[in-house]
């Protein structure tokens, strides 16, 4: 059923799903209420946490923190849903239970939600983490959102933890999220919001995103890489068909889980998949230059590994990838190393 939107309630609510979070919660609680502005509402649903978690949320004495409890273990869209039936804000933000909000977050977003009344969801980059080591966002300057569409097309390049959406939209949403999309059911609602208004996204960190191998990112990958395909199947039906099914799942694994491919076949199969893409483009100048780059990501990252030599990935070249010169020799040096790694394999294998 869908949500009704509330009668009187705060600027921004936070829907917030918790589970064995006791170890992070705290400090991603305490960057809310270091906000620039103050009228939010935060709404935790645990997921029937086995550690500290709830123990932890009540130390914290703050009126703007609400905790509710599932009746069951159902996993983040199930607990996520219980937040938001819970939600009162004009706007609803996603966070993690493990990451960190820089002090103006909310201003920037609702300020953007504001100056763009045909956006129903902005995001923002991220700076990842792990302990003292700190990694950019692979896409720091994708903000218009007629790019952000066409990435859509391809994986992922959203972050839950910096989503803010109008709660009109949200509330449209029946249900707000789908568990038949589990660990990517960002990403699904993502692309059914956008029946709902356009997405855009400020490019700049507006939140640490922590990196940690409890994290479902680092738990769950495989299961990610396939509800994703799923939503890119959805997406591309009309476009290839029967052959949808897997063009999701390729464009999920290796342009979206950065997978190398396993050998030349594979990748020429991702390369024919976004030109098929690029057909319906018409000319696009983002779309051509995000295909290129991603393929020749791809490709470069099969060669390290050696699962195919140089030979074999510039035969399996597309069209819109260009000329090989222009990466020459980093392609040498990528195929030199995956020689080497394919002999030290080859030297096991024969030692056993």
């Amino acid at each position: 059923m869908t949500a009704e939107p509330p009668t009187v309630g705060p600027t921004v609510s936070v829907v917030m799903a918790a589970y064995n979070g006791a170890a992070f919660i705290r400090e991603t609680i305490e960057s809310l209420f270091a906000q620039t502005m103050s009228d939010f509402e935060i709404v935790v649903a645990d997921d029937c946490s086995k550690d500290d978690t709830l123990a932890v949320l009540a130390t914290i004495g703050d009126p703007r923190l609400r905790v509710v409890k599932a009746e069951r273990n159902g996993g983040p869209a199930e607990a996520r849903n219980l937040a938001m039936a819970h939600a009162r804000g004009r706007f609803i933000a996603g966070l993690d239970q493990d990451d960190i909000c820089a002090p103006d977050r909310f201003e920037k977003q609702i300020t953007y939600l504001d100056a763009h009344p045909d956006v129903a969801l902005v995001c923002s980059t991220i700076a990842m983490f792990e302990g003292e080591k700190q990694r950019r966002d692979p896409y720091p300057d994708l903000a218009d959102p007629d790019e952000i569409d066409w990435m859509m097309g391809l994986l992922n390049p959203l972050a839950w933890s910096t989503s803010m959406m109008r709660g009109e939209a949200a509330r449209a949403l029946d249900p707000f999220e789908r568990d038949d999309y589990r660990f990517a059911e960002d990403f699904d609602l993502y692309t059914r919001i956008r029946a709902h208004g356009r997405i855009g996204r400020i490019a700049e960190p507006l939140v640490r995103y922590r990196l940690h191998p409890g994290g479902a990112s680092q738990a769950y990958e495989e299961g990610m890489i396939q509800a994703a395909g799923r939503v890119l199947a959805y997406r591309h039906a009309l476009l290839f068909g029967v052959e949808a099914a897997e063009a999701g799942e390729l464009l999920s694994r290796h342009a979206g889980a950065s997978y190398p491919p396993p050998d030349a076949v594979t990748l020429a199969r991702c390369g024919a998949i976004m030109a098929r893409l690029l057909e319906d483009a018409r000319g696009n100048a983002f779309a051509l230059r995000s295909c290129r780059t991603i393929w020749w990501r791809m490709a470069r990252s099969g060669l390290r590994v050696g699962h195919y030599g140089a030979a074999e990935a510039v035969r399996a070249r597309p069209t819109f990838a260009g000329s090989v010169a222009l990466i020459e020799p980093a392609l040498l040096r990528d195929a030199a190393i995956g020689a080497a790694r394919r002999a030290r394999r080859l030297a096991a294998t024969r030692s056993l």
